[in-house]
């Protein structure tokens, strides 16, 4: 069985990255533009995990965040937070939204690939 993330970043070039690592190690990928799509998303497709931009247009990432983890039905999928490198405060706020961990934009194709199956396979023992 495929396992699913849902991708909600609102630069295309981030989102075709994640996109394209996952798919390479048989990940099934969603793509959400900004935080309103990707909670319909997550809501319809129930993904294994979701990565998710801090900072985006309209509903920020930890908006979104809060959202999922104020919903029975989704608060058990893990939140990885996607965050710029010179954005200190938006790591401790995405993780006091419920986000699970968090990872500095540019990040290594690897590091993205190690989280997700320590984060999915966590879940799935809890």
């Amino acid at each position: 069985m495929k396992r699913t993330v849902l991708s909600i970043e609102d630069t295309p070039g981030i989102r075709r990255l994640i996109r394209m690592t996952l798919e390479y190690d048989g990940f099934e990928v969603i793509e959400a533009a900004d935080g309103h799509e990707g909670l319909e998303l997550a809501r319809s497709k129930r993904p294994d995990l979701i990565l998710m931009d801090v900072r985006m247009p309209g509903m920020s990432g930890v908006e979104a965040c809060k959202k999922l983890s104020a919903d029975a039905d989704l608060s058990k999928i893990p939140v990885v937070m996607l965050t710029t490198a010179d954005a200190d405060g938006d790591m401790q706020t995405g993780l006091d939204a419920g986000a699970r961990a968090y990872l500095t934009k540019p990040f290594q194709p690897i590091a993205l690939i190690e989280l997700v199956h320590a984060l999915i396979d966590d879940a799935r023992q809890h």
